[in-house]
């Protein structure tokens, strides 16, 4: 057996805390084994004065460590699910995902404790085309502007004046241990939310079954199947996770509820729809609610933002 294994990780203070919060449970569980980090700078953590949706491309958080792993400088990545692009590159796998964080949205502010109570033309900051399509979907009369930064940046800005209200994930902010910020969560039907939000994912070489071996008890067999259902919603459109596409899924380990949309960043088209059927047809299910959307103007929307 290794005596090290090494995770490849960004290096923003909510990626670290990811990072920790795996190589606390490998520790725990491989005692004989040393875990440590290798903290990363990415692509997407480099460009931060542009939206994401202008910057292209898929992986903006990931390639640094794909190139890391491939090397073999690294063993694991940790990232967030809703990072991950549908397809990974040629021998990267993903086997684990983990027990998950709250999958919603967090509406956050400093004099105002939902969306509705924002006055006429309230100026609200999200980096996600997603929510600004939620949020323009909800309220068209808001005035929504790229936000950027790590989270504890966004927070700054929002106290300094810049913003009325940010839109975050819950999940993100409990585990920096800024849930006190959140004013309140927005409904799956408010804002849907992106595909593996609240998620955590650990990716490894395709052929290192020495390291799948060390880390599979981690995996959380509830959350796989909820992951490969919205998974396969965007791997059928084709989509990245910087697009206006949600999927959220639930279930009871006999039957999936998966509801799916793709919306106009500017909130006035969104198409949305659902599915339900068996567990053991999670992804099969994905792709058909896929083709749904496809069929009923998606393609279209995903068109156009091309």
């Amino acid at each position: 057996m290794p005596k090290t294994l090494r995770i490849a990780t960004r290096q923003s203070e909510l990626a670290l805390w990811q990072a920790k919060h795996v190589q606390v449970r490998l520790q725990t569980a491989l005692p004989e084994i040393e875990v440590v980090l290798l903290p990363i700078r990415t692509e997407g953590d480099r460009i931060i004065d542009r939206p994401l949706s202008e910057i292209g491309g898929k992986g903006l958080f990931l390639k640094e460590l794909e190139a890391a792993l491939a090397a073999g400088e690294a063993d694991l990545a940790v990232h967030s699910m809703k990072d991950v692009p549908a397809e990974l590159p040629p021998g990267m796998a993903l086997p684990v995902v983990l027990s998950p964080g709250s999958p919603l949205d967090a509406f956050v502010a400093n004099d105002y404790d939902t969306v509705e109570q924002l006055p006429d033309g309230a100026h609200m900051g999200t980096s996600s085309l997603r929510r600004a399509a939620m949020l323009k979907n909800l309220r068209p009369d808001l005035r929504i502007s790229s936000l950027r930064g790590n989270v504890q940046t966004r927070l700054a800005k929002l106290d300094a004046g810049e913003f009325d209200a940010i839109l975050l994930a819950c999940a993100g902010l409990e585990r920096l241990g800024l849930a006190a910020r959140i004013k309140s969560e927005l409904s799956p039907e408010q804002s849907l939310p992106a595909i593996g939000q609240g998620v955590l994912g650990i990716e490894i070489r395709a052929d290192d079954d020495e390291t799948a071996a060390h880390i599979a008890a981690l995996d959380d067999e509830y959350t796989h199947i909820r992951i490969d259902a919205e998974r396969a919603v965007n791997a059928r459109l084709e989509g990245s996770c910087h697009l206006p596409i949600a999927a959220y899924a639930v279930h009871d380990g006999q039957t999936l509820r998966l509801r799916a949309c793709v919306g106009k960043p500017d909130g006035t088209v969104m198409v949305r729809d659902e599915i339900s059927g068996p567990t053991g047809e999670a992804a099969s299910l994905g792709h058909r609610l896929a083709e749904r959307l496809l069929a009923a103007g998606a393609d279209k929307i995903l068109a156009d933002l091309a």
